[in-house]
């Protein structure tokens, strides 16, 4: 909805939306597909043009693997270790499809030469670091969505917790990797104050 719709002026939120990783990598068909990946991708694209004026500020990240070293294996072990995926400027690295009409305030990529989980690990293409982003809106506030919810996802808003921020994620716009992660993601995310709520 654009300003010109407004009849007094645009009111800031200080709340910002960073879309986590939601890459054609990480869901089905992908290299890493997480399951529901698709579908959390086209929930994420009707969500944001109804709340788009909840937002000061939308920020999508990225895996962008150029040599990230150690953290691609033959034989991962899916912890430390994992198949080669979202490797730069291939089509799964993009963004998903379903988010083709985003216009992001800024898009961060993260894990070029080494493992990168939370986004605040990564660097726009001006080379200014998340955390710098959020800060310069005057950001205090953010809501986290995308994928997966118990890996990039919960260390994207654990990072935000201990900057300060207060963290909501949207447990319906995400997907952990397995039940179980998400339910041990979850309880840390709890443990550190990040709200988990409903994008309704």
């Amino acid at each position: 909805m654009s300003n010109e719709l407004h009849t007094g002026p645009r009111v800031h939120t200080h709340r910002a939306l960073i879309i986590v990783d939601v890459q054609p990598t990480f869901c089905e068909g992908g290299a890493l597909a997480v399951a529901g990946g698709n579908a959390v991708a086209e929930r994420i694209a009707a969500y944001l043009p109804a709340h788009r004026e909840e937002y000061d500020l939308v920020v999508t990240t990225q895996d962008w693997h150029i040599d990230p070293g150690g953290h691609f294996s033959e034989a991962p072990d899916f912890i430390d270790t994992w198949p080669v995926h979202g490797v730069a400027g291939t089509a799964e690295a993009r963004l998903h499809p379903a988010l083709d009409a985003l216009v992001a305030d800024a898009a961060v990529k993260k894990g070029q030469y080494t493992a990168a989980y939370s986004g605040f690990e990564g660097v726009d293409d001006e080379g200014r670091a998340l955390a710098d982003i959020l800060s310069g809106a005057g950001i205090e506030a953010v809501d986290v969505v995308g994928l997966a919810e118990s890996h990039c996802v919960k260390d994207t808003a654990l990072d935000a917790a201990r900057l300060g921020y207060r963290v909501r994620v949207l447990t319906d716009l995400t997907e952990p990797v397995s039940p179980e992660l998400g339910r041990a993601a979850r309880a840390e995310m709890r443990a550190a104050g990040v709200e988990l709520a409903s994008s309704r």
